[in-house]
């Protein structure tokens, strides 16, 4: 598991979220109103069974960090346990994510982020270091075998882009 989900240091918060991108937007108020330092990790986790949903975790630097979230949140009415929910979840904030906007190389979202690798969809192999990667300033990746990996697809003119897109068209949006 990477370091931001073997911490002591985690909570989840469950607020009956259905969609991601509610979860998203609440992930980022969550994070202003704690003044979460920057290398501070907040994913969202897709629960299945009798009442899907998305709950959040937040992982912090230290114990004081966390007692006063779990202290804020609890009073804000979140419902609120400590630990992560599970190994696999989808980073929204996390150490470098404002420096990955417009296009840059893979290596440089490699060297500016906490993220590990960069894989492409279809391909045997990682991308080439220099190859450019359009961010669309959306880049969300997941957790995958204790490593944050962020997951693309080709794009035109021989780029990659986040296989995330920012604004997903909803399911049955034309009828």
């Amino acid at each position: 598991m990477g370091p931001a989900l073997v911490t002591p240091y985690a909570l989840t918060v469950d607020a009956g979220t259905r969609e991601l991108r509610a979860a998203d937007h609440l992930l980022r108020s969550l994070a202003a109103e704690l003044a979460l330092p920057e290398d501070a990790f907040a994913c969202t986790h897709l629960v299945r069974g009798a009442r899907p949903r998305v709950v959040l975790s937040l992982t912090l630097p230290s114990e004081p960090l966390l007692s006063t979230a779990l202290e804020r949140l609890t009073a804000g009415g979140h419902a609120v346990t400590r630990g992560v929910p599970d190994p696999v979840g989808r980073a929204v904030l996390y150490p470098g994510v404002a420096s990955l906007t417009g296009t840059l190389t893979v290596g440089d979202v490699l060297s500016r982020s906490a993220i590990d690798r960069v894989t492409v969809l279809g391909a045997p192999e990682p991308p080439a270091p220099d190859t450019p990667l359009t961010t669309r300033d959306h880049v969300r990746p997941q957790w995958q075998d204790g490593a944050l990996v962020l997951t693309a697809m080709p794009a035109a003119g021989g780029t990659l882009v986040p296989f995330e897109v920012p604004d997903p068209t909803p399911c049955c949006a034309d009828h």
